[in-house]
């Protein structure tokens, strides 16, 4: 029985110290602080937006799924982008028909 006591206290302070010693070294496992109301990650060039920008968009998280006025704000930005894009095609190809 006194083994075995002496096998748990040993056991027992290993641990803590490999415990102890896991934290120092690679921390507490804290997470960075979240946004400021009103911030938010979401980020899109002015002009010139790429697929690799839209494949890079991250949007909020809310309780239910994305923040919705971030989304629509992408949604917007990507329609006009498709809308200046489209007129430049038909300016191009009304040009070359000429």
């Amino acid at each position: 029985m006194t083994n075995a006591l002496i096998y748990l206290i040993v056991m027992v302070a290993v641990a803590a110290v490999v415990f102890l010693l896991a934290a120092l070294v690679f921390g507490r496992g804290e997470e960075l602080a979240p946004l400021p109301p009103g911030a938010s990650p979401t980020r899109l060039p002015a002009d010139d937006i790429t697929a690799e920008d839209v494949r890079g968009l991250k949007f909020q998280q809310v309780f239910r799924g994305y923040k919705m006025s971030e989304v629509d704000w992408a949604l917007q930005r990507l329609g006009t982008e498709i809308e200046t894009l489209k007129a430049r095609v038909q300016e191009l190809e009304s040009h070359e028909r000429a």
